[in-house]
């Protein structure tokens, strides 16, 4: 049972676990004395106190006379930008659908796609965001890639005039095997786990969550001879060897997976379960207890020389559903994440996904170097305890984030070293409608305290939508939030992904929906992309995108009356509005 210690004992240590490090020092912060940490209630952190979830009300934009308290902001960080607005708009990129590439490492739909992004080239979309799978790529044997089907979707992008955003995804997608969307990780990676289940996350009722390799393991050979993060790196050395002719034209940014749903977290939530987590305010449970991440805690506790610290996470922090007031490590009088115990314990448990982000980092920099594309990484949009003390679905997460303490800016600084852009979701989102159901909710809150990170650091911003949105409403909100990060002094380049093309985005009400966001994200300006055909610019009119449209209809007709003798006569065609078009597994 893990206990505080007396408040006689005091301990300075490097928070590092030996047996797992690489050659590379680590950048922990080293731990406070406890004397020191007995202070920290009345400690001013790195983000101005007017920020934390309890005041930071949102006042900070440009309809509201926001521009002072940015620039108060980054002068107490060190900003010394430029004093300008940002006058250029944003592009927009649409993400595919999950299974665009199948198993056997074939484009699916290949009309029902080529029509589809045809009709994006219309709307001003300046590209499209494609997930390479680890699960296809590498799905039967180490080292033994398949880019056939991501090669082909390229190319189908590239016939388009669409530039092409890479998502390297080193995590499972879907529920399981059942699951339409199931994309597990390789196989010969699945084998491994059953061999050593430890290769994979567990919470302290023993639950494994097979989402993607537990990061206690990064420098361990447990797959067949390899390290994970040995093989993360022969799959990005291999992806940048086969796509370079293309790279810095039409692949012009490489997003990195780190976690489960390509996020730099701990699976704390089942990914699919995360829209259920924010209504049910469950606050998770912390992912130490694999024998690989057990051993670098009781070593790192160790160090400190409080051994009892390193028997395990926070064994009172109640269960899933359970309010944060009714847990002993979570309430926000008196809670244990506020002792010298609950410090230890958190900076090493956010301190581990820092490493791990960082070890990826710098391999991937190294890798895409001289290729003229942007990387980026992705953040979770865990919003749904901002308005609490504690932040607990944060902290589980390894976001390290309280009332009393800044967990993005040391976050936000490691992208910014690396030279990578930062992507995060809940763009969409809207206080008045969350707070209904969950009153400590504030996704507005939240992002804007990461976007504030973000813009002191100087890091290229992607907003996302966390689901397919398509009122109004939210695509206002995207608009309001893009111009709370873009208003300002010097202020990083903004693009957004929205998330994702299906067959109710094309729909007649919806497509004009989305159309005008595009343009009003643009500012007027026109983003698709100039590449070289050979020939003239390729250019889509308005008839390409009706016959789009009626290419995707007829696709879908015919697909659903295969079982049907249906004569010639019978196939009635909608008028050019644009039909749905079906992106189901089937």
């Amino acid at each position: 049972m893990a206990i505080a210690s007396p408040s006689t004992t005091t301990f300075s240590a490097s928070f590092c676990c030996k047996r797992a490090e690489s050659t590379h020092p680590t950048l922990f912060p080293s731990i406070l004395s406890t004397q020191r940490a007995h202070r920290l209630p009345t400690r001013l952190f790195a983000i101005n106190s007017r920020l934390n979830s309890s005041k930071f009300c949102g006042s900070l934009s440009p309809e509201n006379g926001g521009s002072e308290d940015f620039e108060q902001y980054e002068l107490q960080h060190g900003f010394t930008g430029p004093m300008e607005r940002r006058k250029k708009g944003s592009p927009v990129y649409v993400m595919l659908p999950a299974d665009s590439v199948a198993k056997d490492g074939k484009v699916r739909r290949v009309k029902v796609l080529t029509a589809s992004l045809r009709a994006l080239v219309t709307a001003g979309v300046e590209g499209v965001v494609m997930e390479v799978w680890w699960g296809v790529v590498e799905r039967e044997k180490p080292m033994v890639y398949n880019w056939g089907g991501y090669l082909d979707l390229v190319a189908l992008a590239r016939r388009c005039g669409l530039k092409v955003r890479a998502v390297l995804a080193f995590h499972q997608h879907g529920i399981g095997p059942g699951d339409p969307l199931w994309i597990s990780l390789p196989q010969w990676v699945l084998e491994e786990m059953d061999k050593d289940p430890d290769i994979a996350y567990s919470d302290r009722f023993g639950r494994r969550n097979m989402e993607y390799i537990s990061l206690g393991c990064d420098m361990f050979p447990v797959l067949k001879g390899r390290s994970p993060l040995q093989a993360y790196s022969d799959f990005m050395m291999n992806f940048r060897d086969t796509f370079r002719p293309l790279l810095g034209s039409v692949i012009t940014g490489v997003q990195v997976g780190m976690g489960p749903a390509g996020e730099l977290r701990y699976p704390s939530c089942p990914s699919w379960e995360l829209a259920r987590a924010w209504r049910s305010r469950e606050h998770g449970e912390f992912q130490c207890y694999d024998k690989y991440m057990a051993a670098c805690l009781n070593a790192c506790a160790h160090d400190v020389g409080m051994r009892e610290w390193g028997h395990g996470g926070p064994i009172v922090a109640g269960n899933l559903m359970h309010g944060p007031d009714n847990t002993d490590f979570f309430k926000s009088i008196g809670g244990s994440w506020n002792t010298p115990y609950g410090e230890f314990f958190l900076q090493w448990y956010s301190g581990m996904l820092l490493l791990h982000g960082e070890r990826i980092y710098r391999e991937a920099k190294t890798i895409f170097q001289g290729t003229e594309v942007d990387t980026s990484a992705k953040l979770a949009g865990i919003h749904w305890h901002y308005g609490t003390q504690s932040h607990p679905s944060e902290l589980t997460a390894g976001y390290y984030n309280t009332s009393r303490r800044d967990g993005y800016l040391p976050i936000a600084r490691m992208f910014g070293r690396y030279g990578f852009g930062l992507c995060c979701s809940v763009f969409g989102m809207r206080d008045v409608e969350e707070k209904q159901t969950n009153p400590v909710s504030s996704p507005e809150d939240f992002l804007k305290q990461l976007l504030l990170a973000a813009r002191v650091c100087q890091i290229p911003m992607e907003g996302e939508n966390s689901a397919t949105f398509l009122e109004e409403e939210s695509y206002e909100q995207v608009l309001k939030m893009s111009k709370f990060f873009s208003y300002g002094p010097g202020s990083p380049s903004f693009s957004f992904n929205f998330m994702r093309m299906d067959r109710y985005l094309f729909e007649q009400h919806n497509w004009a929906r989305f159309t005008r966001f595009v343009r009003q994200m643009s500012g007027a300006n026109i983003f698709r992309a100039r590449l070289d055909f050979g020939g003239d610019e390729h250019r889509t009119s308005m008839s390409d995108a009706v016959q789009a449209k009626r290419c995707v209809y007829i696709l879908l007709r015919k697909k659903n009356q295969t079982h049907i003798q249906t004569s010639k006569a019978n196939l009635i065609l909608r008028p050019p509005s644009l039909g749905p078009c079906t992106y189901s597994s089937t």
